[in-house]
């Protein structure tokens, strides 16, 4: 096929058309590039973390320690050199003969990769890109490495590296690590010390000294070997070091207790994005309101200093119930003492505070707040161990409407609606709020599944929400030195119950709390819009609260790191829900309650508080909501009095409806 001249002309210009852009994209990000790389021989930012106002609340780096090249012993700077990039001072940034190198072994070798980064090249890394593992960024890597060396001098250079490296733990820069790991800075550190620290910068989680001492002190026998052999040290300097006790201290955690479990959540979805590297001048807009965190943490504080024992641990989230949006996070009794964030690490049977989503499941498939659960007292034993619920207090009624299971908590009840129901549709609803892999068992109406109080919490949220499963969201977007958006983390919901279903289940919760397992709640002072479960695990080993007001969805968990009982009667009502209350109570005036919406598409009909029939006189009542479909009761409630011609009509229905009971066992 023959090519005419004008489309060979068409095509010339077409591909000019793209190198001329290309050439002006790379032109145009050199210049800014250059810029930045400028601007660090004024030192260097740091990535700052903003509120969900917009205003900046901390430092990736708090801890962190500039001190001038003179202030670190030329045994620490041989290390980094000697293991890291031993011809440092030779390359103008990037290494040719490593390049060459590693791109032979790559190719020979696919299998085994090998970097050939310099020291340069991981300081242009740090400080601009991500640790992505992809060609375009080797090539942005070795371009600023390249204009770094340029543009600063070797001393220069490694200064900055030194002070900027990410080493374990959240730490960065030698000095820091030196006065974490040692109590001393870093000029009064030995050979031994310096190599153990600059082990560190190949693999600083895998080879955390506070995790993995043996690790590091391996590590550090290969950097003193390097350092041997480019002749840094003398081989009875390296044997001595070799024979020196290495002792560190224990991790200090934050110096701002503070925040630190929401600080530390922070920064960890950080490096799951970017790695162990942060570039200067970066903004990470998140979801945190400093006053809610604040609240939060005092609030747990408060709980747990009820109780005697000091190993007795809590959690606490609160998220918006709208966008999913997590507003504070507790995960324990103290940050400065244990890091370990229990609030979204740590799964725990959810007990009772599962039970509503066995009742969102039920009413989406038929049922109405008001159907009759019956055949309570003669529940079979389930599963192959014998297993039978039983009610916390012992008592057994032999029917209950849903309603009334749910604000008393009745296991029974419970296991029967999980057996009419089926386990299928509720294990489907969990799975869309977040709560998967729940296990397949007749106990689960009765929570016996793992859960972290975060995940459980957005769960919750698709009641006050009207019927929308939320994901739990930290970081709103992440904007880099230029202004560009390096993450992106949209809002992500989705329709799991329909709006009426989800509201009869802020009334029915509004029920637990109102008069109910959460009736403490109320006691308290909590009088605005709300509604809750307790939960409560098997021999009080875990014990919950969680709820919500139209703006706020908030979960509390109480117990022991390792499983135990937390005493007599440790009820969440008793040990979780004063947490969630104190919470509450200070977050109402932060951010007020509102109303929750009515969703068109239901009646409302009046029935006894009581006997859950139609009024007759001397009958507390309460509004009702019910689906269209649902069935409303048509009988007078049979607990109290009423007037004389109430007394009669209802006579005559309960005649009339044994005549029926009757006639149908005729026809059985």
């Amino acid at each position: 096929m023959k090519i005419s001249g004008a489309t060979k002309n068409r095509i010339f210009a077409g591909l000019y058309a793209v190198l001329v852009v290309l050439t002006a994209i790379a032109v145009v990000w050199l210049m800014r590039q250059g810029y930045a790389v400028h601007k660090l021989t004024r030192g260097v930012g740091d990535t700052w973390f903003l509120a969900a106002d917009g205003r900046p609340w901390f430092r990736m780096d708090e801890h962190r320690r500039d001190v001038p090249l003179a202030d670190i012993p030329e045994h620490l700077q041989h290390a980094f050199i000697a293991v890291e990039d031993h011809r440092f001072y030779l390359h103008p940034g990037v290494d040719p003969l490593a390049l060459g190198r590693a791109v032979v072994r790559n190719v020979t070798e696919p299998g085994t990769p090998e970097g050939a980064s310099t020291l340069t090249q991981q300081l242009a890394r740090t400080l601009f890109l991500s640790n992505q593992k992809t060609y375009g960024r080797k090539i942005r890597e070795a371009a600023l490495a390249l204009m770094i060396d340029a543009q600063l001098s070797k001393a220069q250079v490694l200064e900055l590296y030194l002070n900027r490296i990410y080493l374990s733990a959240g730490v960065y820069g030698v000095e820091t690590m030196s006065r974490h790991l040692f109590g001393r800075p870093a000029k009064q550190l030995n050979l031994a010390e310096c190599a153990l620290i600059a082990g560190l910068a190949r693999a600083p989680s895998t080879l955390s000294p506070w995790s993995n001492l043996d690790g590091a002190i391996a590590r550090s026998h290969v950097v003193l070997a390097r350092m041997r052999e480019e002749k840094f040290i003398t081989e009875s300097e390296e044997r001595e070091a070799l024979r020196t006790t290495i002792k560190v201290q224990p991790y200090p955690g934050s110096t701002d207790p503070r925040g630190g479990y929401a600080k530390e959540y922070l920064r960890q979805l950080f490096r799951e994005h970017f790695g162990g590297d942060h570039p200067p001048d970066w903004e990470v807009r998140t979801t945190f309101v400093p006053a809610l965190q604040e609240a939060a943490e005092q609030a747990v504080r408060a709980g747990l200093s009820r109780f005697s024992d000091s190993d007795l641990q809590a959690a606490l989230v609160a998220i918006d119930p709208r966008n999913g949006n997590i507003l504070a996070v507790v995960g324990g009794r103290e940050f400065a003492q244990s890091q370990f964030n229990r609030a979204t690490r740590s799964r725990r049977q959810p007990g009772s505070a599962f039970k509503p989503l066995l009742f969102a499941a039920a009413l989406e498939h038929g049922y109405s707040p008001v159907s009759i659960v019956d055949g309570l007292t003669n529940i079979e034993p389930q599963g192959p161990d014998e297993w039978s619920p039983r009610n916390a207090d012992g008592t057994t009624e032999d029917a209950l409407t849903l309603r009334a299971a749910l604000l008393e908590s009745n296991n029974r009840a419970a296991t029967v609606l999980q057996q009419h129901v089926g386990s299928k549709p509720v294990l489907s609803l969990a799975s869309h709020v977040g709560l998967r892999d729940m296990p397949d068992v007749p106990s689960l109406s009765l929570g016996t599944g793992l859960v972290t109080p975060l995940d459980l919490t957005a769960a919750f949220a698709m009641f006050p929400n009207g019927g929308l499963a939320v994901t739990p969201r930290a970081i709103v977007r992440v904007v880099n030195a230029d202004g560009g958006v390096a993450l992106d983390n949209p809002i992500e919901t989705e329709r799991v119950i329909s709006p009426q279903t989800a509201f009869q289940m802020v009334s029915m919760l509004g029920d637990v709390i109102e008069r109910g397992t959460g009736a403490s709640v109320r006691r308290a002072g909590i009088t605005f819009a709300a509604g809750g479960k307790t939960g409560t695990t098997n021999d009080f080993k875990d014990a919950w609260f969680v709820g919500f007001s139209p703006t706020l969805a908030v979960g509390v968990w109480v117990g022991f790191d390792q499983p135990k009982t937390i005493g007599r009667e440790a009820y969440g009502a008793r040990y979780a829900a004063p947490i969630w209350t104190e919470f509450m109570r200070r977050a109402v005036r932060i951010r007020p309650p509102g109303t929750f919406d009515t969703p068109g598409g239901l009646k409302e009909v009046t029935l006894c508080r009581v006997s859950y029939l139609r009024p007759v006189e001397g009958c507390p009542t309460y509004t009702e909501y019910l689906k269209q479909d649902d069935d409303v009761p048509g009988r007078l409630c049979t607990i109290h009095q009423g007037t004389i011609k109430q007394q009669v009509r209802r006579a005559v229905e309960g005649f009339i409806s044994g005549l029926g009971k009757k006639i149908r066992g005729i026809f059985r």
